[in-house]
């Protein structure tokens, strides 16, 4: 299951959970595994969708050698990040949220890059590794 979403409603944020899901069950993450990188793609979805109207994802299994991983791609053209390290602080948001969300969604995955800069959008890729 790999290819692009778009994620510009709730119903949308919702598809790209199924579709992670189902990624990560062809791939043999482990449940444990299978929540986190779910939970960070939704995360990471509803921050686009709520702080620059909208986006997209797109999924990919990886390989590195001989492991395997769940890479998601997030790419917005909202405002973007004016500071990257104060946005990736726990408990700092712009939103009515907990402040969680970049940082949480950091914390489920292998590897997490965020780029953004004011007025450039978001990019922002992580991908969970098979163990």
């Amino acid at each position: 299951m790999a290819g692009e979403l778009p994620v510009n409603s709730n119903s949308d944020v919702v598809l790209v959970r199924q579709h992670v899901r189902t990624a990560a069950i062809e791939m043999g993450l482990s449940l444990v595994d299978q929540t986190k990188v779910v939970t960070a793609a939704s995360e990471l979805a509803r921050n686009a969708l709520v702080y620059a109207g909208g986006g997209q994802v797109r999924i990919e299994i990886v390989q590195k050698g001989v492991r395997r991983g769940l890479r998601l791609t997030f790419s917005d053209d909202g405002p973007g990040i004016p500071d990257i390290q104060q946005a990736l602080t726990d408990g700092w948001t712009t939103g009515g949220g907990l402040g969680l969300g970049l940082s949480g969604s950091r914390r489920l995955v292998d590897e997490f890059d965020l780029r953004s800069a004011p007025g450039e959008g978001t990019l922002i890729t992580v991908t969970k590794w098979g163990r």
